[in-house]
């Protein structure tokens, strides 16, 4: 194994522990994929004939820093159907976990907004939001706050989603609905982040609670 494959791996096993020890976790596969901003329709015929039998318009919309809330999301669209988009923000995060981390640390602390360039022509035709997000420092990436100030969740169903490295749910969910309130919640669905590429069963039986 090369040095360089060894430290990567190596930082990135440390995130469990941080989850653990600080609050920040989830997210901590290989590199993602290339961001996707704009919404993308379900290639799923037979996913989108569900949502067309139950008559809602349904959106998956994640934030995902290194692709395990993307694997979970990309599932959920894949049983669901409807649309998906992921929150990217303007200023791409460091792929330096501790760069990373820091950083995260600084925005929840100042509260901040940063700008995203995921755009949504038509929120309000959606009856249901899948909504997913890793668990940093306890609770939501901050760019995941720019996302629900400027689509209102008011009146929507919310279905959230969470990964995380070994911390849990923490804040992740009563931060939620203080932020989107209005919003009528499910329960939510909370993965570590070494199971989040094999949870199609958990995801499913989750799903399935949803859309009760």
């Amino acid at each position: 194994m090369k040095r360089r494959d060894f430290l990567k791996k190596s930082a990135f096993a440390m995130l469990g522990f941080a989850a653990l020890t600080m609050g920040c976790g989830a997210d901590k596969s290989a590199k993602a994929d290339a961001p996707q901003s704009e919404v993308k329709q379900s290639a799923n015929e037979g996913a989108s004939q569900a949502m067309n039998n139950n008559g809602s318009k349904i959106l998956v919309a994640y934030f995902s820093w290194s692709g395990n809330t993307k694997a979970v999301a990309e599932e959920i669209h894949k049983q669901v159907g409807g649309d998906i988009v992921e929150i990217v923000p303007e200023t791409p995060y460091s792929e330096t976990y501790s760069v990373t981390v820091a950083k995260a640390k600084a925005e929840q602390a100042s509260n901040a907004r940063p700008a995203i360039s995921t755009k949504i022509a038509d929120f309000d035709k959606y009856d249901t939001i899948y909504l997913g997000y890793p668990n940093w420092w306890g609770s939501m990436p901050m760019p995941v706050a720019t996302f629900i100030d400027t689509y209102k969740m008011s009146g929507k169903k919310v279905a959230p989603f969470f990964t995380h490295g070994g911390g849990g749910v923490q804040r992740c969910m009563s931060d939620l609905e203080a932020r989107a309130a209005g919003a009528k919640f499910t329960d939510y669905l909370c993965l570590s982040g070494s199971s989040a590429k094999s949870a199609q069963g958990e995801i499913s039986t989750w799903v399935k609670k949803t859309q009760n």
